[in-house]
C-alpha cells in the first residue's frame, strides 16, 4: 500500500514524526488490535458522534490511555444540551487523567441543542480552566467550509487562538482532510501570515477504497476534480480501487518549508480502518527511514 518516495526527500519523515490518529468511540477494540503498529505516546482523537453517548466516549478515552497512547477527546459544541453536560463530560475525562488534551468542534447541527453556538462559546465558558485542560485543538479548513464564508472562518480561527492564549491554554489547529497538498500548504502559509503561530496538523485520509474516500469528500466539501484525484492516486472511473496517501505525503514533504509553514505534523482520518492506517504509517516511515 505504500511506496518509496522520491529520492532525496527527507521531509516526509519529519512530518510523520508525532503524527496523530482519529477514531470513533466504537473503534476502541480495533485500536487495541492495531497497537503494535502505533508508536507509544501517539495522540488519538476520539470523535463526538451523535449516536455515541458520553459513557462510550469516556470509555474509549480510557482505552487509549491504557494502551500507552494520549487521548484527545472531541467536544461538539452544538450537541451539548447544557453547561452541566459539558462539565460532566470534561470532569469524567479528568477523573481518568484524560482532560489534558481536548479538540473542539462546532458540530453539524444548524441549531444548538443548548447554550453553545460554537467552539468559542465553549472556550469562554470557564469549564476548560476549571478542569485544568492544558491544550485545545481547533479545526482548520484549507478548502473552506460548504456553509461558512471564508472571512468568517478566518475571523473565528484568530478569535479562538487568541481566547485560548488569554486563558493560558495551549492551542493547535487540525485541518479537514484533502487531496491537494499544494492547496494545503498555501493555506498554512496564509495562517502564518495572519500571525497564527500554533502547531498545525494536516488532515490526511488513511488508505481506503476510492468509493469511500470520494463519499467522505463529497460530504465535507473537499475538491475531487479529475486532476486532483489523479495527483492523489484516486481513480474516478474505478471506484473499486483503493488509494493510500503516499503521493500526498510525498508532495507535502517536498513543498514543506519550516520557515514559511512553521510546525507541521500529520493527522490521519482512519476511513479505511485503524489497523490499515497504522500499518501504512509504519511501512511508510520504514521506507523513508
Amino acid at each position: 500500500m505504500y511506496r518509496t518516495p522520491r529520492e532525496g526527500t527527507s521531509a516526509p519523515t519529519d512530518l510523520l514524526h508525532d503524527f496523530s490518529l482519529e477514531i470513533t468511540g466504537k473503534d476502541a477494540d480495533a485500536l487495541s488490535g492495531a497497537r503494535a503498529a502505533i508508536p507509544a505516546g501517539t495522540r488519538v482523537h476520539v470523535t463526538y458522534l451523535a449516536h455515541e453517548d458520553l459513557a462510550l466516549r469516556v470509555a474509549a478515552a480510557r482505552t487509549v490511555r491504557r494502551l500507552g497512547l494520549v487521548a484527545v477527546p472531541h467536544v461538539s459544541a452544538r450537541r451539548l444540551g447544557s453547561r452541566a453536560e459539558l462539565d460532566e463530560f470534561v470532569g469524567g475525562l479528568r477523573a481518568d487523567g484524560n482532560a489534558e488534551h481536548l479538540f473542539l468542534v462546532a458540530g453539524d447541527p444548524r441549531t444548538p441543542a443548548g447554550p453553545f453556538a460554537d467552539t468559542l462559546a465553549v472556550i469562554e465558558s470557564g469549564v476548560l480552566e476549571h478542569h485544568d485542560v492544558g491544550r485545545v485543538g481547533i479545526a482548520g479548513y484549507p478548502e473552506g467550509h460548504p456553509h461558512i464564508p471564508d472571512d468568517v472562518l478566518w475571523r473565528a480561527l484568530e478569535q479562538k487562538v487568541s481566547a485560548l492564549a488569554e486563558r493560558g491554554i495551549g492551542a493547535s489547529v487540525t485541518t479537514q482532510f484533502g487531496f491537494d497538498a499544494d492547496r494545503v500548504l498555501g493555506w498554512v502559509e496564509q495562517v502564518r501570515q495572519r500571525g497564527v503561530a500554533v502547531p498545525v496538523r494536516v488532515g490526511v485520509p488513511g488508505p481506503a477504497g476510492a468509493r469511500r474516500l470520494l463519499s467522505y469528500a463529497t460530504r465535507f466539501g473537499v475538491g475531487t476534480s479529475a486532476s486532483i484525484a489523479a495527483k492523489y492516486g484516486l481513480s474516478l472511473t474505478n471506484l473499486m480501487s483503493s488509494a493510500g496517501p503516499d503521493r500526498f505525503v510525498d508532495a507535502l514533504g517536498a513543498g514543506y518549508d519550516e520557515h514559511r509553514h512553521g510546525e507541521l505534523r500529520l493527522h490521519f482520518y482512519t476511513f479505511g480502518g485503524v489497523g490499515a492506517t497504522a500499518e501504512w504509517a509504519r511501512g511508510f516511515r520504514q521506507s523513508v527511514g
